[in-house]
């Protein structure tokens, strides 16, 4: 281990294991966020000394010792999205309790990776997270010169385990639910066409709506934002339609704040309206809406299993699938 200069007052892990009464290196392992054999007599003992002196681990002298400095890439687009700020406030509580710490690396366009590579940023970090639909996995390596990539964007390679929601059970569920409340038209409202999950999520409503006899008349682009959403509600080509599908939560809040007297009233309603995300906000009485969700917990489970075994997960370049669900709100209620 290295230690401080002596003189700067700060206990060391000498110090804590003298005071214990074990050895150093009995110290050593006690204090370790790796399982490590001790007994748990003296685990207690130098968890106490450690606390009584003030002890801090040295991260630089651990990270030499075992080749990792207990820090995770995570790579965006951006964080605005409401969808973003429920998962990520979560993944990053569950990530350091597993004794790392978090990067955000925001790329915002294809043109941010390019030039991540080109000026020769490089960040030394155990594994990589990718939630960037501008990042490939090849490109990611490169970035980290790391190999433990998880992909969480729709894409992956032969080397690189991806984790994705498997939205075709929700996205039936939904649209089964619209079919059966007499929608015979609908609007399909979108977000980033570059987005191989958002591609995916596409092709599932359209075959969906298909399947259920329910005729698609409108396909309107937007970012998956509020503002995207409450544009297009209020834009000339916005369609009449028995319902109204939207790719993301936020979007479907902004056609719901230009149309909620239609969409929210007591009797025969304009359309009826889904999101999707299930996000925290649509539980609240002024978000109601109807939304397509999945297990956090156990999509943070799997990426958690990535993180504490990267070589038994990356083989062969595994697939993990969390099981969609959709939840009726008031904005789907029937006519």
């Amino acid at each position: 281990m290295i230690e401080p200069r002596k003189g700067t007052g700060q206990p060391t892990i000498a110090d804590v294991a003298e005071l214990a009464g074990v050895s150093r290196a009995i110290a050593s392992r006690a204090l370790s966020s790796e399982p490590r054999p001790v007994s748990a007599d003296k685990r207690e003992r130098v968890l106490q000394a450690a606390r009584k002196l003030g002890y801090k681990p040295n991260l630089l002298a651990r990270s030499l010792t075992t080749k990792t400095v207990n820090l995770v890439a995570v790579v965006v687009n951006h964080i605005h999205d409401l969808s973003d700020l429920d998962l990520f406030d979560h993944l990053i509580s569950e990530i350091q309790s597993i004794g790392k710490q978090v990067i955000f690396v925001r790329v915002g366009s294809s043109q941010g990776i390019e030039e991540f590579l080109r000026n020769g940023i490089a960040y030394h970090v155990d594994a990589a997270l990718v939630f960037s639909d501008f990042a490939d996995a090849a490109s990611v390596r490169k970035m980290f010169r790391n190999d433990s990539v998880l992909m969480l964007n729709g894409m992956r390679d032969d080397a690189a385990p991806a984790i994705i929601p498997d939205e075709l059970a929700g996205i039936a569920t939904a649209v089964a639910d619209a079919a059966e409340k007499g929608v015979r038209t609908a609007l399909l409202v979108t977000g980033r066409a570059a987005s191989a999950v958002e591609q995916a999520r596409v092709g599932h409503y359209r075959s969906e709506l298909q399947r259920s006899g329910i005729a698609l008349i409108g396909e309107l682009r937007g970012d998956y934002s509020y503002e995207s959403g409450r544009r297009i509600a209020a834009s000339p080509e916005w369609k009449s339609a028995d319902a109204v599908f939207c790719t993301s939560d936020a979007m479907a809040m902004g056609v719901l704040d230009v149309h909620r007297e239609a969409i929210l009233k007591i009797g025969p309603k304009a359309f009826l309206l889904y999101g999707f995300d299930d996000v925290t906000l649509a539980e609240y009485e002024a978000y109601p809406i109807s939304s397509i969700g999945y297990d956090k917990t156990a999509y943070i489970k799997e990426i958690l299993r990535f993180l504490t075994n990267t070589k038994a997960f990356r083989s062969g370049g595994t697939l993990v699938q969390i099981p969609t669900y959709f939840v009726s709100r008031e904005s789907s209620r029937s006519k």
